[in-house]
């Protein structure tokens, strides 16, 4: 019995696209083979510097790669290591600059700018966690993931520990200032949800760690009030009121006129109107001014309000959180022109 015509059609159809798929499909790939290097070290380096210069990342990030690749011991492998560490932050690929640092550290444990280095893993990993479109938001990063932070902390505190009278550490120590007041409001914005739904316990346990951790920073009232408020609320009011004289003595508005912790006071979270705008509209003021200028700076800047509605699309800050470009070497000229090599 033969088949109706339209399904004959749609037979016919069906075989012309499997076989052009699979035509497609087995076509073999033709090899990229390499040729080995083209131009002398030197000249390698010279471009890569000349595109630096340019601000043409892409070719610089070329030049630095095959002679890292082919001169992998020559006069100027450390040096372009460093470039296109910088290079690869000024492009954004963080993992790919936090990569070739920790490879930098392994393989040049002595190198002179080898605080380079380690300044820069902790820049990109910092970078990372404001790396997407809410970074131009309003919105806190604290509330948000801060899981690279504490790793960019970490680093900083390595950084700093090894090379205090490094070109960086002044840089250093202000962003470790800046992460901990990030770290210490993700710490209280876990404590206010769980006042909310009354785990008096675990509030008090994340204030008394912003209160041992970040003891510098502008969340330590707000931890006092809520350790005080919790262990009221625990039944310990011998404990409270300790930390309710300590709230007298350095933070009397925190304290109602009957003793009482006044904790709506201490809270420094934003109206509903930011969080029900994603932080467009609605925006309290910061908790110090000092903590605003840190942000401002680490975010490049504050987005304008065409900035935040179109989440960072349009109207983007010109500035940008960078890093100094490495210490540069002197490059020689060479005395003649060097021709490419023979494929």
């Amino acid at each position: 019995m033969s088949l109706p015509r339209y399904k004959m059609t749609m037979l016919a159809l069906s075989l012309g696209i499997a076989s052009a798929i699979v035509g497609c499909s087995s076509n073999p790939k033709k090899d990229v083979v390499d040729t080995g290097p083209q131009s002398s070290e030197q000249v390698y380096i010279q471009k890569a510097e000349k595109a630096l210069e340019r601000g043409q990342y892409t070719d610089a990030a070329k030049h630095l790669e095959a002679l890292d690749t082919y001169y992998p011991t020559g006069d100027y492998a450390q040096q372009a290591q460093l470039e296109l560490l910088y290079v690869k932050f000024q492009q954004k690929d963080y993992e790919g600059a936090i990569a070739l640092a920790e490879r930098f550290i392994r393989l040049n444990p002595q190198h002179p700018n080898v605080d380079y280095a380690y300044y820069v893993r902790g820049v990109a990993n910092m970078e990372q966690n404001y790396d997407g479109l809410l970074r131009y938001t309003s919105l806190k990063q604290a509330h948000r993931d801060v899981s690279y932070l504490k790793v960019a902390y970490q680093n900083f505190v390595d950084f700093i520990r090894r090379f205090p009278s490094s070109t960086y550490a002044v840089d250093a120590a202000q962003r470790m200032k800046f992460i901990g007041t990030e770290l210490a409001e993700a710490e209280m914005n876990a404590a206010r949800f769980n006042i909310k739904r009354k785990a008096w316990l675990a509030a008090v346990e994340r204030s008394l760690w912003v209160v041992e951790h970040y003891p510098q920073t502008p969340q330590v009232p707000e931890a006092l009030a809520t350790i005080a408020y919790g262990y009221d609320k625990l039944g310990d009011t011998q404990t409270s009121k300790q930390y309710i004289e300590v709230l007298k003595l350095n933070y009397p508005n925190l304290v109602k006129a009957d003793g009482s912790v006044n904790l709506r006071a201490a809270h420094s979270e934003g109206s509903w109107i930011n969080r029900a705008t994603l932080g467009v509209f609605g925006r309290e003021a910061q908790t110090s001014t000092e903590t605003e200028q840190q942000q401002s700076s680490a975010d490049g800047g504050k987005s304008s309000l065409t900035n935040r509605l179109s989440f960072g699309l349009l109207d983007r800050p010109q500035t940008e959180s960078s890093i100094p470009a490495p210490k540069q070497e002197t490059i020689e000229e060479p005395t003649t022109e060097e021709a490419p090599a023979t494929k």
